[in-house]
């Protein structure tokens, strides 16, 4: 796997090379996140194959409680960019001395990753419904009322 670039966020600003997201600030940091917000880093890396691998590792290291470590602050906690650098790093050297064996992990938590995105989405899609039946509901009781 090639090096990757940790950057603070710009708000605005755009990259054209593969990249993801980590937060930096609250219970949370060390989150891989798709979309950006104002308190993250931005990781470019070379390939798309390469970023899949660092996203999910970077998740790993997140749920794992490895960028919990790191937190600094009382009020809002946060967690500095060479910490961050330094726990991916140390993941991926990780990663390398296993390669197999973490590649399956990566993987695994990757698929896990997606069905877990597609049962929020059904589980967005059943509020909905539930609220539209919910008013429907009520719309019937008014026009028996009337």
């Amino acid at each position: 796997m090639s090096t990757f670039e940790l950057k603070t966020h710009q708000i605005g600003r755009t990259y054209s090379d593969p990249h993801f997201f980590i937060l930096n600030k609250g219970l949370n940091s060390g989150k891989p996140l798709s979309n950006p917000c104002p308190n993250c880093f931005v990781v470019t890396i070379s390939t798309e194959e390469e970023k899949n691998t660092l996203f999910h590792l970077s998740m790993m290291l997140q749920i794992g409680g490895f960028y919990a470590y790191y937190l600094k602050g009382s009020v809002i906690p946060f967690i500095s960019i060479d910490d961050c650098r330094n726990t991916l790093i140390k993941g991926l050297e990780s990663e390398k001395s296993m390669s197999n064996q973490m590649q399956k992990h990566i993987k695994a938590v990757e698929v896990i990753s997606k069905k877990e995105k597609e049962l929020q989405n059904v589980i967005d899609k059943m509020a909905v419904l539930k609220v539209s039946y919910i008013r429907n509901c009520f719309k019937l009781m008014q026009t028996k009322e009337a």
